[in-house]
């Protein structure tokens, strides 16, 4: 049970830039992002991706817009916002020192 939880915790707490990254190439429908992260196999459901989307642009890192379709109902595009830009390039740097330190302790793991 705790590798799964380890596994979920490690998970979450890369959600967010994932979907900050993703959303950053350009504007992107809720659908569109979910597939990514399938593809990054970050398996979300659209249960998890809407409050995280509503909080992000809650703390004024998204803007939206909504565009009619013309196979249903409008949909809502989302797009980073300048203060949502300039958080990514903060995490980017985060990642950045976070994925030196992984790596240099995986290394250091296989010495032994």
């Amino acid at each position: 049970m705790i590798i799964e939880n380890t596994q979920t915790q490690m998970r979450k707490g890369i959600l967010e830039y994932c979907i900050l990254c993703i959303i950053a190439r350009g504007e992107t429908y809720a659908s569109d992002i979910i597939a990514e992260l399938r593809k990054a196999q970050l398996l979300v459901v659209e249960g998890t991706l809407y409050p995280l989307l509503t909080r992000l642009k809650n703390n004024g890192l998204l803007n939206y817009s909504w565009v009619e379709s013309t196979s249903g109902p409008p949909r809502k595009y989302y797009m980073l916002s300048e203060e949502g830009k300039h958080v990514l390039k903060q995490l980017d740097k985060t990642w950045q020192e976070l994925s030196f330190a992984v790596q240099t302790s995986i290394e250091g793991k296989s010495k032994n």
